[in-house]
């Protein structure tokens, strides 16, 4: 089994979370695949955290399977943008940890 980590990265945890739930479950070499035509930016970071993933647990990405692909919520980071009349529109720019957990196919022990 092999896990990787990557945290604070500046993206929207709720538009991750939809990748998120594609990928789980699915062979990694086919994950990296479909992710690398997906237009998205969450698609891409996921993609490397995979392969990350799959180098971290010394598998080949045809032998390993995406058990779970985890986004949580991070810290939000808070601007504002200046309006009329000398007022202020706040703006939130989220971050979000994201985890992965890859592991051999069953019959490939």
């Amino acid at each position: 089994m092999g896990k990787a980590i990557l945290k604070f990265v500046r993206l929207s945890p709720i538009k991750a979370r939809l990748v998120a739930r594609e990928v789980q479950g699915m062979n990694a070499e086919v994950a990296i695949a479909s992710l690398e035509f997906t237009p998205n930016k969450a698609a891409g970071i996921i993609a490397k955290v995979i392969a990350s993933a799959v180098a971290n647990s010394g598998l080949e990405p045809e032998e390993a399977i995406v058990t779970s692909c985890r986004v949580d919520r991070g810290p939000v980071l808070k601007r504002f943008t200046p309006r009329a009349r000398g007022s202020a529109s706040p703006k939130h720019k989220p971050m979000a940890h994201i985890y992965v957990e890859v592991n051999a196919i069953e019959g490939d022990k």
